[in-house]
């Protein structure tokens, strides 16, 4: 089975936040897939936890060095179609590009974002959630 996993997800796990082990439980076993800008995405997100002081660089870079060991599969991303997708719903490009390889490989969504998760069942994608 193949599973889009997005930022939130690869960070918690990387950061050890309290739904890592259920994260690494439901991905077991799985073809892990995001898309292929996921590695900038999980910098620039390290980088804006550095600028609030809730990290420090030798922290980010921990965590970015646990992401890397992570096996997932990168793949490209329209970029126009994320932006139509962003039109009306109040999404960041990265948000819809997540979604579109969701709706592209006709896979599951795993996302703590509720935002996505609410726009991702609007677009008939299965979300992955805990209480399943």
């Amino acid at each position: 089975m193949q599973i889009v996993v997005d930022s939130s997800v690869f960070l918690a796990v990387a950061l050890d936040e309290p739904d890592r082990d259920w994260l690494v439980e439901v991905t077991k076993g799985a073809e892990v897939c995001a898309p292929e800008l996921l590695p900038h995405e999980i910098g620039n997100a390290l980088s804006a936890m550095v600028k609030r002081a809730r990290l420090t660089v030798a922290e980010a870079g921990d965590a970015f060095r646990s992401y890397s060991r992570m096996t997932v599969r990168l793949v490209p991303c329209d970029v126009a179609a994320a932006l139509e997708l962003c039109s009306g719903r109040g999404l960041y490009a990265y948000d819809a590009y997540f979604l579109m390889t969701a709706l592209r490989l006709r896979s599951p969504l795993l996302t703590l974002d509720r935002g996505m998760r609410a726009v991702a069942a609007e677009l008939g994608i299965n979300v992955l959630e805990q209480d399943q």
